[in-house]
């Protein structure tokens, strides 16, 4: 049976946790990572009515989305829903874990990168990529263990330059060394000058991946202390950043888009800014609130903005220069639940992964007999 701790580092492979915004609150929430896993409830939302079916499913972790404990608890005595949330889960020993803006980070297995899926988006890119975020690791390893260090390395997460894996650069020299008493080394003797052929490995890592990727070559590295360089390349790394663009495959007049964007995000409705007389191609997305990546929604020639939350004034910013989609937060994250329950259900087979069968869109829309949609 797999433990809450496996489901953990599976889950922060994929979105890792150094990615979450500094007012962010994601990660285990409530429980032990010792626990056996039983069952698993992917929800977007974590409340009372989650922690009620998790237990009516024999599930004994909810996996979600939003962070339950967002600011700081000082009680906890049923007063509030998120303090009730919090009572039910203990009580039901109902573990909760948040994957929220670390998730939002990630392209190809995020939430933007769903949501361009959703709208088949062609040629995506990161809208807003995170700076400096990419590693160099230099490594020094015997020539005939070389294989194995760049295998474990690779499995971890280096050696990933956009659109290929497993890149590396090795060249061959020379290692010298001298065991002092106490040591234990694998080749050589203590007391005695060594000279062992060597091969300098060289990959780019993402920085939230580093630790990773050393213990990974480390555990394989043969030598007792492993000699390595780590140092920061001024450069951005494409896969992790806010929002996403792309293209249509072929351009769209405004209603033929407005009409294309419900049937494909299951929508009953979308508040927008007027037409800008252009057809519509290039399309940026960000999940839940996305005013703040208007000005690069704009850099990158978006025709299209799809995001949710936008206030009144906000909209006056789109100048004619774009059409701002406002889908609704929950509308825009709703197909992460899928996302998620994909990814555990392939990794794992010791026990049952279930999506939510409840809406938790704390939002209602009113429409009238008769009003147009």
């Amino acid at each position: 049976m797999a433990k809450l701790r496996q489901l953990i580092a599976y889950l922060e492979r994929m979105a890792p946790p150094a990615l979450q915004a500094s007012y962010d609150n994601s990660g285990l929430l409530v429980g032990h990572p010792d626990t056996d896993v039983e069952g698993v409830l992917v929800s977007l939302d974590c409340t009372e009515e989650i922690i009620a079916e998790a237990v009516a499913v024999g599930a004994n972790v909810v996996v979600a989305h939003h962070p339950i404990v967002f600011s700081g608890l000082k009680r906890i005595t049923g007063k509030t829903y998120v303090e009730r949330t919090i009572i039910a889960a203990i009580k039901h020993d109902i573990a909760i874990y948040a994957i929220h803006t670390n998730l939002d980070s990630v392209l190809a297995r995020g939430v933007n990168g769903r949501i361009a899926d959703r709208l088949a988006l062609e040629n995506v890119k990161v809208l807003s990529p995170s700076k400096n975020t990419l590693n160099k690791l230099a490594i020094y390893v015997p020539r005939e263990n070389t294989e194995e260090v760049a295998q474990a390395m690779f499995e971890a997460g280096a050696g990933r330059i956009g659109d290929y894996d497993r890149a590396s650069f090795r060249s061959n020299g020379i290692g010298t060394f001298h065991p002092l008493e106490g040591a234990n080394p694998s080749i050589g003797e203590v007391g005695s000058d060594e000279h062992v052929n060597e091969t300098k490995l060289e990959v780019v890592v993402p920085r939230v991946l580093a630790k990773a990727v050393l213990t990974a070559a480390k555990r394989v590295h043969p030598y007792e202390e492993m000699a390595y360089d780590l140092y920061a390349l001024e450069s951005n790394y494409s896969d992790y950043g806010m929002g996403a663009y792309g293209d249509l495959a072929e351009p769209m007049e405004h209603d033929e888009w407005m009409a294309f964007l419900c049937e494909s995000m299951e929508l009953e409705s979308v508040k927008h800014t007027a037409p800008t007389g252009q057809l519509i191609r290039r399309i940026a997305v960000c999940g839940g609130v996305g005013s703040f990546l208007l000005p690069a929604a704009k850099g990158v020639g978006a025709d299209a903005f799809v995001t949710a939350d936008y206030k009144y004034h906000e909209f006056f910013d789109a100048e004619g220069k774009l059409v701002i989609c406002d889908i609704g937060h929950y509308e825009s994250e709703r197909f992460t639940i899928d996302l998620l329950f994909e990814a555990i259900s392939t990794r794992f087979d010791t026990f049952a992964a279930r999506m939510t069968s409840r809406n938790t869109n704390p939002v209602r829309l009113y429409l009238p007999a008769g009003a147009p949609h």
